[in-house]
């Protein structure tokens, strides 16, 4: 706005100016947040277990747990675990993750498709996982394999069910179109099916994620003898409570880095959501 001679003169470039800085102040408001959240937590933790409000005990102090995990690291047994577990997660997610789309895209596309795979995919999807993992270890083994087939199980419902949603959901206006330019199905599953699935597709691929960790810990802690859930479960059973929290917050870390990243991916890959 300026003034001229008792007239007041708009300017819109002087507003949006000053509308992007309000909008980059609460931007920089919402970031320190989500910072400071988090080392509030961790400041709490640390002075009620030093206070003896909380019992040291069972609730180590932080600083005792990031001792616990350099010491653990210079050792290296703490890579072995970490390397293993993220070779199952990757493979799991993988063999999980690619069926779901594809199988999740015939079923939104081809009516006898669907009806055909929906019932076997009702069904099974109620029961966890870990409670086929009897089955699947006869099947498999006990050895990695076993680990990745479960979380790919765990990993494919979600990715099927959010993909078949997302095709149902494209406008039926783009379908049209394209039958009447007489689009292969080639056609209709790389360019009409995928990309308008995507939004909701990714979104499965983010539940997904969170599972593919929930499930590797139970998993690692059941039958296995490396593993960020082994390192969990046998630092509980001898009551070396920092090592336990150490392997705790590392699948925290991950459950967090993986989702910035696939938020990253998805701000790429479509980025008008």
């Amino acid at each position: 706005m300026r003034a001229e001679k008792g007239v007041v003169n708009y300017d819109p470039y002087e507003t949006e100016q000053q509308e992007w800085k309000k909008q980059q102040g609460k931007e920089r408001v919402k970031q320190l947040l989500t910072i400071i959240s988090p080392i509030f937590i961790l400041l709490l933790w640390e002075i009620c277990s030093r206070t003896g409000i909380l019992d040291i005990r069972f609730f180590p102090p932080p600083s005792a747990i990031i001792s616990t995990f350099f010491d653990l690291a210079a050792s290296g047994l703490l890579w072995t675990h970490i390397s293993i577990s993220l070779y199952r997660i990757a493979a799991g997610f993988l063999l999980g993750v690619i069926p779901g789309v594809v199988i999740g895209l015939l079923m939104g596309l081809y009516a006898p498709i669907r009806h055909f795979i929906s019932p076997i995919v009702m069904a099974l999807m109620p029961i966890p996982t870990l409670a086929l993992m009897p089955i699947i270890i006869i099947f498999f083994g006990i050895g990695d394999f076993s680990k990745v087939v479960t979380i790919a199980g765990s990993v494919f419902f979600p990715v099927v069910i959010n993909t078949v949603a997302g095709v149902m959901n494209i406008e039926k206006v783009h379908l049209d179109v394209a039958k009447n330019y007489g689009a292969s199905p080639k056609d209709f599953f790389f360019k009409i099916a995928f990309p308008g699935a995507l939004p909701v597709m990714l979104e499965g691929i983010q539940m997904g994620q969170a599972i593919a960790l929930l499930t590797i810990v139970a998993a690692e802690m059941m039958g296995a003898t490396s593993g960020i859930g082994y390192l969990i479960w046998t630092s509980y059973k001898a009551f070396m409570l920092k090592e336990m929290f150490v392997g705790l917050v590392l699948i925290s870390s991950f459950g967090f880095l993986f989702s910035l990243f696939l938020r990253g991916l998805q701000k790429k890959i479509v980025p008008w959501r």
